[in-house]
């Protein structure tokens, strides 16, 4: 089915609901006599995991992965791999009594109107579950990148109006927002905390870098690799916003502000954000994705019915109150994804 694929010579294919027996991935292009185990996908998914922390949801879900084909004596085989999450916390039942409501700012009017059907048990398809999927198949693209020497790291910088004034990466891991400065962390829990305990949500941005990225990767006109990135970030259902760079400042900016002028050393900035014509140059690639208030809260709101009716609804249940903490390790999924696909890209042109 169009939409549930990504990428070109190293593609992968999703599929599963949120409350559905399982949710898993197909990876095409994965390279033969690569080392890979279940424990490097686990290590990634148990950053994804939900109950993580307080400020995530409760949901139980052990998301152990099962790797059903393309290894063999611990190594990849060249053939698909089938990696399976199976669902052990879904709780259908939880949503029987809204089934027929549209929530707000979910995709349940849209795919209604879309299939003529939709699955109402936690978003189905559209569900932020899916991306556990995701975060499997990019645990694939990182084991092989960073054999490559490239390096991909994401951090929340901003939830709601408090922003972190330092980049300490070495922190993102010690504590729950997965925020770059401790200092502000602490503030980002005390405002998420605030909007939970009141039926609410926030929203925050991430800024991710890749770094060891050789200059010359990226597929102009249409295939730029800002634009490829951009197309794997902003299909995360939570995603309202990319940027690379400098981003929006550029529009405050004078060229010659601008510019990242060049000295025999290299670049003097990286206002481009280590892409430029859609190609690599070389620096580390810097973009940042805006996150969303989770759609699912507490407190009352105006809708309608599939009947066309003017209801209200309220919508329980386990979410999280805030997503950047768990969108961190999808962000960077969807980035080792991209990465490896135009390295192969760019292999096939020598062949």
């Amino acid at each position: 089915m169009p939409g549930n694929s990504f990428g070109h010579l190293f593609k992968i294919s999703t599929f599963g609901e949120s409350h559905g027996g399982a949710v898993g991935v197909v990876v095409d292009g994965v390279m033969p006599k690569v080392l890979l185990t279940e424990e490097d996908i686990q290590k990634q998914l148990d950053r994804r995991k939900p109950g993580q922390s307080s400020i995530t949801t409760p949901r139980a879900e052990p998301d152990k992965v099962h790797i059903l084909s393309g290894i063999f004596e611990g190594e990849t085989t060249g053939t698909p791999l089938l990696m399976i999450l199976y669902n052990e916390d879904a709780r259908p039942e939880a949503y029987s009594d809204i089934k027929d409501m549209f929530r707000p700012g979910h995709a349940d009017f849209t795919y209604l109107k879309k299939y003529g059907i939709r699955d109402h048990r936690g978003s189905g398809r559209a569900s932020g579950r899916e991306t556990a999927a995701r975060v499997a198949a990019g645990a694939v693209a990182r084991k092989i990148i960073e054999l490559r020497g490239v390096n991909v790291t994401a951090y929340t910088i901003q939830i709601g109006s408090v922003k972190c004034s330092e980049r300490n990466l070495t922190v993102i891991e010690q504590n729950p927002v997965r925020a770059c400065d401790l200092k502000a962390s602490a503030e980002m829990v005390r405002l998420i905390e605030k909007l939970r305990d009141e039926g609410n949500s926030v929203g925050g941005i991430v800024e991710c870098r890749i770094d060891g990225v050789p200059a010359g990767l990226g597929e102009p006109v249409f295939n730029k690799l800002e634009a490829e990135l951009a197309h794997g970030i902003m299909s995360l259902g939570a995603v309202k916003g990319f940027e690379i760079g400098s981003g929006f400042r550029c529009a405050e900016m004078s060229g010659i502000e601008h510019n990242d002028s060049m000295d025999r050393n290299g670049f003097r900035s990286n206002n481009a954000g280590g892409i430029v014509g859609g190609i690599s140059n070389g620096e580390t690639i810097i973009f940042r994705a805006a996150v969303k208030p989770t759609a699912s809260i507490a407190t009352p709101q105006h809708t309608i019915n599939i009947g066309g009716e003017e209801v209200v609804i309220r919508t329980e249940g386990r979410h999280d109150p805030c997503i950047c903490p768990r969108i961190v390790p999808v962000i960077e999924a969807m980035s080792c994804l991209v990465i490896e696909d135009h390295f192969k890209l760019q292999a096939a042109l020598f062949i």
